[in-house]
């Protein structure tokens, strides 16, 4: 069996979807749908159980789990960037995660998580995706602060040759439309060409960059799930890894992309970057994928042109 948490979110749908592709159909998803549409997610995919996120722990610290379990592939976080509730960031994403991989180590479970580019605050020291560079990063947000405290746990304890560590990048795709405003920029874009024929996006504060181009590593939630299921295969490769495309592209060029997909003529109004946000605004980010080709992972394929046509024709 393998055990996806966060399994009917984003990237946790789309690994299902991934899996399904490959026959397996063996899996518990543990999520908290409560009153969201990520239920949506899982309609069409193969999967063996569902079990609510704290019914699930709380099985784990009694001694009550499943016998069959191969893998497990923990998505489940609160992803949101703006969440300002620290204390339920450290109990959801740092003390949630501790006892799910010091089960998973215990019982010689393959364990493979997500951490988040949000750990490497500003860009300006660089994205190493190296455990000795761990200690240096300074995240801007309490999200990226959580991600980063169980990277630390894992460094502190000499784990990271037993799990695997994900530093995904932005990434984007099918399976997003429950998020609100966490979605993607390609959804909110098509949104907003359909209702007012125009792209918004924020204006530079910083004289460096133009408005709308502050740089971001775009990776298609699709290669992310086939970097996965790779790693589910090849137990013999540990460590902590970037999971982006490796090469940044402004705003405006995933803007355009939206817009040339749709067949219309570009239309961007720029607008000023709330405040609120102002100073934790990631301007640049793009990651180093040297480790992850060196074990011989598959690299992105999708080009952001190519993600964006095909997330727009075949899902929007």
């Amino acid at each position: 069996m393998i055990i996806i948490t966060g399994g009917a979110g984003f990237i946790g749908a789309n690994i299902v979807k991934e899996l399904n592709k490959s026959g397996i159909t063996n899996i518990l998803v543990v999520d908290n749908l409560s009153s969201s549409l990520k239920w949506k997610n899982l309609n069409g995919l193969l999967f063996s159980n569902y079990i609510h996120k704290d019914a699930f722990i709380n099985q784990l610290l009694q001694g009550s789990h499943p016998s069959d379990v191969e893998s497990i592939i923990h998505m489940g976080a609160c992803s949101s960037t703006t969440e300002t509730d620290v204390d339920y960031l450290w109990e959801n994403n740092v003390e949630y995660s501790k006892v799910l991989a010091t089960w998973a180590i215990e019982k010689n479970i393959r364990f493979i998580y997500a951490s988040s580019a949000a750990t490497y605050g500003d860009g300006e020291l660089g994205f190493s995706d190296e455990v000795s560079d761990l200690n240096q990063w300074r995240p801007l947000n309490p999200y990226g602060w959580s991600k980063q405290q169980f990277d630390l746990w894992l460094d502190k304890n000499d784990l990271f040759e037993k799990v695997v560590g994900l530093k995904f990048f932005n990434v984007f795709g099918p399976y997003e439309w429950h998020k609100g405003n966490m979605m993607s920029m390609i959804c909110k874009a098509k949104t907003q060409i359909d209702e007012t024929g125009k792209v918004k996006l924020f204006r530079s504060h910083k004289s460096e960059y133009e408005d709308g181009g502050q740089l971001r590593d775009f990776i298609y939630v699709k290669d992310c799930a086939k970097i996965i299921c790779w790693l589910l295969k090849n137990n013999q490769v540990n460590g902590l890894f970037n999971c982006g495309f490796g090469k940044a592209r402004s705003w405006n060029d995933l803007a355009n992309a939206v817009f040339k997909s749709l067949n219309k003529p570009p239309n961007i109004e720029y607008i000023d970057m709330p405040d609120s946000i102002r100073n934790q605004y990631q301007y640049f980010t793009e990651s180093t994928m040297n480790k992850m080709k060196k074990v011989g992972a598959p690299l992105p394929e999708y080009s952001l042109e190519a993600a964006v046509n095909d997330y727009i024709q075949h899902y929007l």
